[in-house]
Parts: structure tokens; sequence; C-alpha cells
């Protein structure tokens, strides 16, 4: 079973940025992902985005997807944790 975890962002961080919470939360998916330390499943899940919009995002930033076997393993057990699989 998955649980969250909470950050406090200060409000001013998300005045400066003109970002909103949901926009900060994709920001730190698609950096997390471009660093290696998230598979595109997870990345695309903390983003809360479908799989062809989180690659259309990567697309239109140059950022190239790496998606391997075991990127493949990960989203195929988030399936079937979803009961989707």
């Amino acid at each position: 079973m998955s649980s969250t975890v909470s950050i406090e962002i200060p409000r001013e961080i998300l005045n400066i940025t003109h970002l909103t919470p949901e926009e900060l939360k994709r920001e730190l998916a698609v950096y997390l992902f471009q660093q290696g330390k998230l598979s595109f499943g997870k990345a695309r899940e903390m983003a809360d985005m479908s799989a062809w919009d989180f690659q259309f995002v990567l697309g239109s930033r140059k950022i190239p997807v790496h998606y391997d076997v075991e990127d493949y393993e990960e989203d195929r057990a988030t399936l079937k944790e979803l009961g989707r699989l």
C-alpha cells in the first residue's frame, strides 16, 4: 500500500515562480525523471499525468525517455496494484 509524505513550500516560492502546487509537483517529477531518480511510470504518476501527456512534456523539453526493463516491471507492478492488470 502506498503512502504519501507532505512537504511545506513557502507560499512566497509559489508566488515568485508563478506555479501552482500541482505545477510544482509536476516540475519535481520531471526533474527527478531527468536525473534518473524516478522511472517514467513513477514520475508520470507523481505528476498526475497520462503517459502521453507526460511524454509530451518531456519531448517539448527535449528530455529523452529512458525506459528499460526495470521501468517496465515497475509499471506492471503498479498496474497490478491498481487492479488494472
